[in-house]
Parts: structure tokens; sequence; C-alpha cells
């Protein structure tokens, strides 16, 4: 079968063409033109030859079957065309080698199959042309492991892509050893025969019984039964005379450049209508001296191009008139020493022959009588008469069942493949069904029965084996007909024995036994349920949350449930929560808020922020320093005043902690963070550098410095681990410095103040272990941000700020102040405000005048310390020169005046108790906090989910990491009391119930990125503290 273009549409995606019999892809622009095509499936054909080209035009196919041909050879060249290739399947194919040629082009490719070929080695950069290899299949193939392969075995062990494990099967020692498992000295040659790569490299291919040169290969004389392998696809000229040839080979047909076949002096017998198919360019046949009786009239069919056959030396006596219509160009024709019949139906022959003198005037009449002797080219043509019946042995020729060839009752039937055909009758066999079969060749006797055969009737008997009869043995005898099952169990046939399937809550061989349906092992009850046995069976008493005869199904509380106004019902285990529509709350969302104006109003924005409305969702522009979706996160702070800290409470575990927090200043000196319980620690600036002080309350204090500065107005990471009285520092991710105090007293734990920044007065280190002259205890001078304690990101606004500490960070870190301090907050910019005696942009030049006037304006600046100030809801009044203070106004409160205060809480006659009050178009209404509804917000609202949306933030060592974009989750608030039981509240917290995995994808700020599975909160509930 040939290729063509004609089957192929244009628009296809996928062109099917397996299960065909096609033997050669030639290059006949099939796939040109075809720009959507993607795949080509060719499997189960009988391809042995791809031609050069003939994927030409397939650019845009990814995919391509070769499975199941005859392919012995693969080269890159044979896919021209197929740049974007990905997918090559070559499973069960005759491949025997590959070299650096096999694969040239096909850089796309990603997966490569050659499952079940016959791969035996395997040449260094073979695969180098495929750089984007990322699946290979090499399983199935009998690999020799000689000193080729060596190279092999490191190149697998590196690239981690073979599928399986490729084993060897020669030499003996290493059979069934997976390849990458032999060492490189077993990989060797005995002698350096096997070292010649010659049959698998890209030279010139020549069979070892052949000569070639050229495009002409000579092969004669050598005994030769079958076409011998490796001959190069390019021959023209083949010489395969004088040897033991029965037929003619059929892969013949697959060289298609052949013009000259010599086959004489051989033993063919026969030929059939497709002996030279597809040999179109052939011109010389030769098969003189052979033992041909009869040529098939479509024998010479497709010979277009034939002009010289020898059939000399045959036993050929009829040619079909009509057997030369294909071969138009026949000039030659040597048909001499044949005994030719020449009756009337050779007449055509012998007018062909005269028409040119095709034949050399060497071919004679055999008969009928009166032509015998007479040559074929000078007979006279009314010489040519049929006087009767053709003679037997003539006729046998052509149609040999005239003969009856067939014995024993045989049936004959002509074949022009192997001139006849026998059927015989059952209990004979061979070519002419001369062979008598024993009957029991064919093994009837089934299930291990013994076949006897009988000589006389040529039929057999079986000896069944202990179980079976019947005249095959295929009966198994009914074991269940006198059964010992008990108590209604039913009996199970086998092969000379039977089982008893038992009743239901019985058990033994022969189901005698009570089996209790409760037991381990036959419980049918699910989730925690409690099983009853009962006379009919088990019954299954269900946990609240599960229905079922097995307590497997899930029961939807929402079905009978009392949500209000709209609310989605959201079930639980053992009940379930309504899901509250904008502007309702309460357990069954029965309170309606009043209808916001716009979503900014019920944004909450805190902190000073300012609300953006974009497209219905409320955006909450941040203050510098806040952080979170309504602003709500103090997480950077600047320390403009020499005595201000922040002080924070809550701080449990320490000191057992991991710290972190970022830190930005121009100073030398400062206290950064202490603690002052049992077991003091000092963190502080110390000459430019990081010096952690820490005593255990029965040794001296000892100290740890870092070796980096941090004082260039750069922000640092600094990291603090605290564990078994040891403790670690690092900043910015360096070589961390390590003070170990064990074998020292463990301090009694408790929650203690964790001072920020600096510390107040009355806190003096000396009472408390640490003297004067271990620490400094001036306070910091410049920006901390982003303070993580065991992986917390401290709120700054839960802490107790003392005036000088103002939100934000902003780019103070830059300017360097000499003898003053830094203010964030100037008209242009940040700017030195001086010590008293200095001036200049940097405060490093004596001052030429005092201060004047009650202003307080600085020699550096000229302005006042309340130019630009950061009073939100206040008046700036100056302390000093370099210092200035918010009086707030009425209902605000906070060092920027920028938190309501208790007296905004009232307005007109409505008290809000959890709540502020607005008015809004002359009408008050109270807006409650998180976790409270009501008129007054004094209702506390149940414990429950409430919907959250935002980024999740982590730290991974020295940065600060958050997801790529927000995701959803429950935040778990509200009360725990039950019926007003104060008690079960503060036993009994609000926590997640069920927790969901998610794997997110992170951004750090050091331009890093990875992904992690988060835990998020997808029910929530009351359960004990933790």
């Amino acid at each position: 079968m040939r290729l063509t273009r004609a089957a192929a549409e244009e628009g296809m995606e996928a062109r099917r063409l397996n299960n065909n019999d096609l033997s050669v892809l030639e290059a006949t622009g099939a796939f040109k033109g075809l720009l959507q095509l993607k795949k080509i499936n060719l499997s189960n054909n009988k391809i042995s030859e791809i031609e050069d080209g003939a994927f030409d035009g397939a650019t845009s196919v990814v995919e391509i079957h070769l499975t199941a041909n005859h392919l012995e050879s693969v080269r890159g060249s044979m896919f021209k065309g197929m740049e974007g290739l990905r997918m090559l399947m070559l499973r069960n194919n005759k491949i025997s080698c590959l070299h650096n040629g096999s694969f040239t082009g096909l850089n796309n490719v990603r997966l490569l199959s050659l499952y079940d070929n016959q791969l035996n080695t395997i040449l260094p950069g073979s695969f180098d042309a495929l750089p984007n290899l990322s699946t290979l299949n090499l399983l199935a193939n009998p690999f020799n492991c000689d000193c080729r392969l060596s190279w092999f075995g490191v190149w697998l062990r590196s690239r981690h892509i073979v599928t399986g494990n490729p084993r060897c099967q020669s030499p003996a020692f290493l059979r069934e050893i997976p390849l990458q498992d032999v060492a490189v000295p077993d990989f060797r040659c005995e002698d350096d025969a096997t070292q010649d790569d010659g049959s698998c490299g890209l030279g010139p291919q020549c069979p070892s019984q052949c000569t070639c040169m050229d495009s002409v290969v000579r092969c004669s004389n050598k005994h030769l039964q079958a076409l011998p392998r490796g001959l190069p696809r390019n021959v023209t000229e083949l010489y395969l005379d004088g040897n033991q040839f029965t037929s003619v080979p059929k892969e013949l047909a697959t060289f298609r450049f052949l013009q000259l076949v010599d086959l004489s002096n051989n033993k063919i017998s026969f030929l059939s209508d497709d002996s030279f198919s597809n040999m179109s360019q052939l011109t010389t046949l030769i098969l003189s001296y052979n033992a041909l009786r009869c040529i098939p009239p479509r024998a010479l069919s497709g010979l277009r191009s034939l002009r010289l056959l020898s059939l000399h030396g045959n036993d050929i006596s009829e040619l079909q008139q009509g057997i030369f219509n294909d071969v138009a160009s026949l000039s030659h024709l040597a048909i001499g020493a044949n005994p030719l019949y020449c009756d009337c139906r050779l007449l055509w022959l012998s007018d062909w022959v005269k028409s040119g003198y095709k034949e050399p005037g060497i071919a004679r009449c055999a008969g009928p009588s009166g032509t015998e002797g007479k040559l074929l080219l000078t007979t006279p043509t009314d010489s040519f008469q049929c006087n009767g019946p053709v003679e037997p042995s003539v006729r046998a020729k052509c149609s040999p069942c005239v003969s009856s060839p067939c014995q024993n009752q045989g049936v004959c039937r002509d074949d022009h493949t192997q001139l006849f055909t026998c059927t015989c009758k059952p209990g004979f066999t061979g070519k002419h069904c001369e062979t008598p079969v024993d009957a029991c060749v064919s093994n009837p006797c089934t299930n291990g029965g013994v076949c006897l055969s009988d000589e006389q009737t040529r039929g057999f008997s079986c000896a069944c084996a202990f179980g079976f009869h019947g005249t095959f043995c295929e009966v198994n005898v009914d074991d269940c007909q006198d059964h010992g099952c008990e108590n209604g169990a039913t009996c199970v046939d086998g092969v000379g024995n039977y089982t008893c399937l038992c009743s239901p809550n019985y058990k033994g061989r022969f189901c005698e036994e009570v089996d209790s349906v409760c037991s381990p092992g036959r419980n049918p009850c699910h989730h925690q349920s409690t099983c009853i046995s009962t006379p009919v069976g088990p019954r299954c008493v269900c946990i609240p949350g599960w229905v079922g005869p097995e307590c497997s199904i899930d029961y939807n509380e929402c079905v009978d449930h009392h949500c209000q106004n709209g609310a989605q019902c959201v079930d639980h285990l053992d009940g379930y929560s309504c899901a509250c529509p904008q502007g309702f709350s309460g357990e069954f969302c029965e309170v309606a808020t009043p209808p916001a104006a716009s979503p900014c109003q019920l944004a909450q924005c805190q902190n000073g922020a300012l609300c953006e409305d974009k497209t219905g969702m409320a955006a909450c522009q941040c203050q510098p320093g806040f952080e979170g979706q309504r602003c709500e996160k103090l997480v950077s702070v600047n320390f403009i005043y020499r005595d201000s800290y922040v002080q924070l409470q809550d701080v449990k575990n320490w000191p057992h902690a991991n710290i972190t927090l970022q830190v930005s200043t121009a100073e030398d000196n400062g206290v950064l963070l202490y603690n002052g319980d049992n077991e003091p620690i000092a963190v502080e600036l110390h000459q430019g550098h990081v010096r952690v002080t820490y005593d255990p309350g029965n040794q001296p204090a000892t100290t740890i410095y870092s070796m980096e500065t941090v004082n260039d107005g750069q922000f640092h990471t600094v990291e603090l681990l605290t564990f078994n009285q040891k403790l670690n520092l690092s900043v910015d991710g360096g070589e961390p410095m390590t003070l170990d105090s064990q074998g020292r007293s463990q301090a009694a734990t408790g929650e203690v103040p964790l001072y920020v920044g600096g510390m107040p007065e009355e806190v003096l280190p000396a009472s408390l272990g640490l003297s004067v002259q271990i620490i400094n205890t001036s306070s910091f001078h410049g920006c901390i941000r982003n303070l993580y304690i065991n992986h917390e990101l401290q709120d700054f606004t839960r802490g107790h700020m003392k005036p000088g500490v103002v939100p934000g960070c902003q780019a103070c870190h830059k300017l360097y102040c000499v003898h003053g301090v830094c203010r964030p907050d100037g008209t242009q910019g940040p700017q030195c405000h001086c010590h008293p005696g200095w001036a200049g942009l940097h405060c490093d030049q004596p001052a030429t005048a005092a201060l004047s006037g009650a202003e307080g304006v600085t020699m550096a600046t000229g302005v006042s310390p309340c130019a630009g100030s950061k009073c939100v809801k206040g008046a700036c009044m100056t302390v000093d020169a370099n210092q200035y203070r918010c009086d707030c106004e009425e209902g605000y409160e906070g060092v920027l005046c920028h938190l309501r205060g208790r007296s905004a809480s009232w307005c007109g006659g409505l008290h809000c108790v959890r709540g502020q009050c607005e008015q809004l178009a002359g009408v008050e209404r109270c807006v409650c906090e998180e976790g409270y509804s009501g008129q007054n917000c004094d209702i506390e609202l149940p414990c429950g989910g409430e919907p959250v949306r935002d980024y999740h933030r982590i730290r991974r060592g020295t940065a600060l990491c958050q997801t790529a974009k927000p995701f959803s989750w429950f935040e778990c608030r509200g009360r725990c009391a039950v019926g007003g039981d104060s008690a079960a509240a503060t036993t009994s917290c609000c926590a997640p119930l069920r927790v969901r995995r998610r794997r997110l994808s992170f951004e750090c700020d050091d331009g890093t990125t990875f992904t992690q599975d988060v835990e998020k909160p997808v029910e929530c509930g009351c359960k004990e503290c933790v």
C-alpha cells in the first residue's frame, strides 16, 4: 500500500493510518499543507523504511506513533520537517542499535519510547540531539553490556529520565542486572572485534555474506535461503544467483531503487501475484535455471520499466495471453530450454515474439505431436492448432488439481501462491494429506484427563481425573449432592470437594459455629457509632450528625434550618450555622443593620486610614506604619524622642522565644529590646554593633556582639533565638553568635513586660541583676518594623507607647544626624533637629546663634517642630526646640490623636456599649465592634466563623513573605458562655474545629518565591482553651 496526498483533509488534527499494510513511507508530500495536523498514527503496519522527506510539511505535528512495525534502524533525516515533534513512539520494532545521527534535528522531543526492540548497544552521543528529553523507555531490549555501553551506565545515573530499569542480557554474568547498577569496570570487551561500531554507525551497510560496490550488491553462491540482513537501502543491482531460494523473497519489494535482480540457479518453483510488487524501476529480471512450472497471470503486474526477462531453463509449457500487458517496455524475452506446448493457446506468444524479434530464436516447441523441435520464432501460424484434449501433464502445471494430488479424500484447490492446497479429512495431515494423524496429538482431554488412542477406529477415549467425567472429562462431578453444610449455609461445588458459604451470624468449615455480628472485623457501624447484636442482625446507634443503617451518611442539618432573610445555611457535623447576607446579623441572621450608603461606611478603616471604593469593594489606604485589611495593625514605628519606648505586656514564654525584627538607624548606641525578669536580657546598639547581654541570676552576666555593623541608615534583620539557657544572635542571615549559659538555674516563668526601643527610668538594670555599666540605658533613635515573636507579627497598638513613638518608617534611615535627631515629618522630607550648640544640615557645625522665639526654631532647619506634624484629630503643641505633642479633640486619644476615645460612643441619647456612634443624614446609629451586634452594640455574638479575605504573611529566615494573592478563610469570634455561665466562658474558647490544607504561593521581600501548605479554618466552635 502506498501513502498518497489525496487521502488527507486540509483541516484535520489527527491522521489515523494504523492497521494497514504500509511497508515503505515514500516522499510523496502526503503531509504538505496540513497546518492543523497534530498527531500521526502509523502503528501496526509493516513499515521497514522511511524515505528522507516523507514527513515534509508536518511542522505542526507534536505526536507520531510508529509502534509495531518492521523498522531495523532509525536516523534523524527520516523525520525531516517535524521540528515541533514532542512524542516519538517506536515501540515493538526491530531496531538493534542507536548512534549519534539517530535523532538529529528532533530538538523538541520530550518523550521517546523504544520499548520491545532488538537494541543490543547504544553508541555515545546517541541522545545529544535531544536536549529536552524528559522520559525515555528502553525496557524489553536485549542489551549486550560490553565496553561499548560503559558510558551509558554513567549517563543513566546522571539523568534520571529512564522509565524502569533496563537490564543486561549478555554477557551471562550480568544477565538481568540493571544497566545503571553495573560498575564501569564490568563493561568489558573480551577481544577487539566487539569494539567495531561499524554495524551501528552512519557509514554504508553491507551484509557479511555479500560484497558491495556503490549500489551494486553481489551475494552469489552463498547457499542463502533468505535475504541477508543489512542490505543497503539504495541498492540498484542485486545478484542472488546460485543460492537455495525456493520462492522470491517478499522483502525485495521494500527496495524501491532496484533496477536488476538476478535469481538464476536457485530452486524457485512458483511465483505469486505479488512477487514483484512495488518494483516499478526494475529493468532486468533473471529467473533462469529454476524449477518454475507456471507463471500466474498477474505475476509481472507493476513492472512497467522491465525491458529484459529471462525464464530460460525452467519447466514452463504455457503462458496465458495478457501476461505481458503491464510490461509494455519488455524488449527481450529469454524462454529457451522450456517444454513449450505450441497449440492454439500459445499462438499469441508466437505472434508477440515475431513483432520486433523479442525472442532470439532459441525457444522450441515440445508438443503437441507434429510441432516437436520447431522454433517458436519461425513456426508458421497455421501450425498452432488445438486438435484434442491437452495432455494431463501439461494441464497439471498451471492446474495441479487435475492430477488429483490430494490423498485420503482430501479436497484440492488451485492456489497461485502455493500452486495448490489440500483440505484434509479428519485424521490426516500433510501437503498431500498423506500422513495419518494420532487422535491424541491435539490433547482433547481436559481437566487433567489422559488421552488413549484407538488405532483401529483412529479415535480416542479419555481417562478422567478424580472429580470429572464426560467424553472430554469436561464435566465436574457435583460434590454437593451429599454435603454437610449446617444452619442454612450454601454449598459451593469444587473439584473433588465442596465448601460451605455460611449464613449471617455463623462460621466454621460447616457453618456450625455462631459468630457475633458486632465482633471486630464484622462490625458494620461507622464513625464511632454503637453496634448492637439482634436476632435479625446488627443494629447501629449513630452519634449526632450521622444517619443510615450503618451510620455512614452525613446528615444535612440544613434540611430544616431556621436561617432568615436569605441567609445561606452551612452544614456542620452536629448542627448548622447561618452565613448572613449583607445588612443582617445574629444567630439566624434575624437582626437587620441599617443599610450603608457605600461600602466604605462598613469598611471600618482604622488609624486614620482613608477608604477608597473600588468597583463596589472597600479598600483601606493605610497611614504609614499600619497594615491589615482595616489598617488595624501597627507594624513599624519611629522613635524620635530620646526617652521614648514601647511596652509589650502580653509576651508569653519569654525568654524562651524566637524574635526577629528589622532595624534602621544612624546612631551608635541605644536599647532595642529589654526584658527584666529573673533572667534579664538586653538587646542594644553598642558602637554600631548589636550587643546581647544575658544574666541568669546567679552568675556574672555574659555578652555577645554581632560581627556586622547596623548603624548605616539601612534596614538590617536581627534574629534572636533563646532555648534551654542558650542564646543565638544572627544579623542579616549571617553566621550566628552563640551564648551558652547551661548549668545555671532556671528562672521562674511568667508574663513580664518587654520593652522595645528603650526602657522607663524607674527600671534599673542593677536592681534586676544587670549593672548599668553592662548596658546602655539610652533610648533607641531610629525605626523598628516587622517585630516577630515566636513567628507572630506584633501589633504595637496593643502595647503602651510613650510619646515620641510615631507610626511608620520614613526616610530617616537615609539621613545621618551627627549631633541631633532625625525627624521624618519635615515639610520637605526628613530633617535633622540639632542638640543645643549645634547646627547645619547634619548637625555637624557649632551653632552661632541661640534659639529664637517661643516656637523653638532650630538652626538646622529654621522651622518649628510642629511644621508637618502627624496629629490626626488634635492640635500640635511645641514641647521644646525638637519635640511636640498632640492635644486631642473631644472623643479622640492616642499619641497622634488617631484613636476614638470613650466619649465618642455617645451621641445624643444613644449609648453604644461596644461600638462607635455615627450620624448619617441626621440619624444616629451604632457601628459595632467585631463580635457584637444589636442597636446598642450590647449583644455579643455566639461563637462562629467570620469570613475574611486577606493576604497570609509568614517569616522565612530574614525575609518577610506573603501570599501572591488574597485568599479566604474564617476567623473564629464570639462568646462561648452556656446559658450565661461566666465560668464556662473562661474555660471554653471560640476556636477552629475543622481546618483544610491548601497549597499557596508566597512572594518574599528578598525576591524569592516558594509554595507551602497552609491550614485555614473552615468551621468554628467552642472548645477547651489551649
